[in-house]
């Protein structure tokens, strides 16, 4: 390396060993998988010149290869090692890359400076531009979001904690006549973890503002549609006959006014009626089509038209056993709707006779009188079933030795799977 060092170097030169060097340096070499390929192809880690200017950046610069070594001969950083003779560079193997332990971690946290403010316009070397004479850098992170834009704020770190802390105090923070945000990166996280802990605060209460307008709205329109069944409620109660039912009111009132709901128990001694309309209505019509004695199964009952809490309380019940009913039914079909296999549906379910596609056989036998399902896939079938040899042995009073079912299996015993026979042979399907 030369002893003049930088002082003698062009504005050029300078800048190429900035670049070639920061490819070497701790920051970009630990990272970097393609230098670290090329490295890892001479046994010595030589890397020839010719590589070295495919890199964006020093292409920028110069692909002139004189130029470049020249330059890195005037460098006094000692950093790298150079091969005049055959165009190649490395790095100084008395200048080994770091471990990457917590304590190297936290020295490079040490010396980093967050720095937001920046246009978004902003390149490269137009903060190294800002920057110099500000420090002795390391390296720049310039901050972009998913889609590779510019977001306006960077990364540096320093040599030493020492530049980093003069950094921090200079109190010349414009970069243009932009004031900019220059923060330690241990305040910056700390910064951007009470931000992220108000956000999510923020969040939880506007989820809850929410779920209470939600709420709010859900019982705004509850009120209305108690307020639109308003007047259509009757109470009956009395003595009534135990085997009075639902289907007895409907008889009484089918002439008179339609039925919504009723809330009613065979057994019970009283109950409510929800119409569509009017009840006070519907009652009046069906007293006087009884001559003014309203009864059930020739019981006297007492009717009542609600009123007031009374019948928004009564309503909201009746609207809650409405939707409990709904939901039931609801369940209740897919409860059945999807028979899984085998085709048994619910097991709690009563058994009932299954049909099955494709050919069957038909077995007669003390044990079982239904139909099962052959091994083979299911066919169309073209013409009348054939009925099975066994059935019509049966039907022409033949005797067999054992049952139709076990002399079909054995018959068919080439076709099918030794373990399918021994199951049917059991009594598959069976309860």
């Amino acid at each position: 390396m030369a002893e003049n060092g930088k002082d003698q170097m062009s504005d050029l030169e300078t800048q190429i060993c900035q670049q070639i060097e920061y490819y070497f340096g701790d920051h970009n070499l630990l990272r970097d998988t393609f230098l670290k390929e090329q490295i890892s192809l001479d046994d010595d880690g030589w890397v020839p010149l010719e590589t070295m200017i495919k890199f964006n950046r020093l292409k920028k610069l110069t692909t002139d290869l004189s130029v470049i070594m020249g330059a890195l001969k005037k460098s006094n950083t000692d950093l790298l090692e150079l091969n005049e003779d055959n165009g190649k560079i490395r790095r100084s193997s008395e200048k080994p890359l770091p471990e990457v332990t917590d304590e190297y971690k936290n020295s490079v946290k040490s010396r980093s400076i967050y720095i937001k403010g920046f246009p978004d316009d902003t390149t490269l070397d137009d903060i190294k531009a800002w920057l110099d004479k500000r420090g002795p850098v390391e390296n720049i992170q310039m901050r972009k979001s998913a889609k590779k834009v510019f977001k306006g704020s960077i990364f540096l770190i320093f040599d030493t904690d020492d530049s980093a802390k003069k950094f921090l105090e200079n109190t010349d923070r414009k970069y243009k006549d932009s004031d900019m945000i220059i923060l330690s990166k241990d305040d910056y996280l700390m910064k951007k973890k009470e931000e992220r802990k108000h956000t999510k605060l923020e969040a939880k209460a506007k989820t809850k503002q929410d779920k209470e307008e939600n709420q709010k709205q859900a019982e705004d329109s509850e009120m209305k549609s108690l307020d639109e069944k308003t007047g259509c409620l009757l109470k009956f109660s009395g003595a009534l006959d135990d085997k009075t039912s639902r289907e007895d009111i409907h008889a009484l009132f089918q002439s008179h006014g339609d039925i919504k709901w009723i809330d009613f128990s065979r057994g019970a001694k009283e109950g409510i009626i929800l119409f569509k309309v009017n009840a006070k209505e519907a009652l009046e019509k069906a007293k006087a089509a009884n001559n003014g004695n309203l009864q059930l199964k020739d019981h006297d009952v007492k009717w009542e038209l609600l009123e007031g809490d009374e019948e928004k309380q009564a309503l909201k019940k009746l609207m809650e056993d409405q939707q409990e009913s709904l939901n039931r039914r609801k369940g209740k079909g897919r409860q059945f709707k999807g028979k899984g296999r085998g085709g048994k549906g619910n097991e709690s379910s009563p058994k009932k006779k299954i049909q099955f596609q494709g050919k069957k056989t038909k077995f007669e036998s003390s044990d079982e009188d239904g139909d099962m399902e052959d091994t083979e896939s299911p066919k169309k079938e073209t013409g009348p079933r054939k009925e099975s040899k066994s059935v019509q042995q049966n039907k022409n009073g033949a005797e067999a030795s054992g049952s139709p079912k076990k002399r079909v299996l054995e018959e068919k015993s080439n076709e099918e799977p030794a373990s399918k026979q021994l199951k049917t042979e059991n009594g598959a399907g069976d309860q």
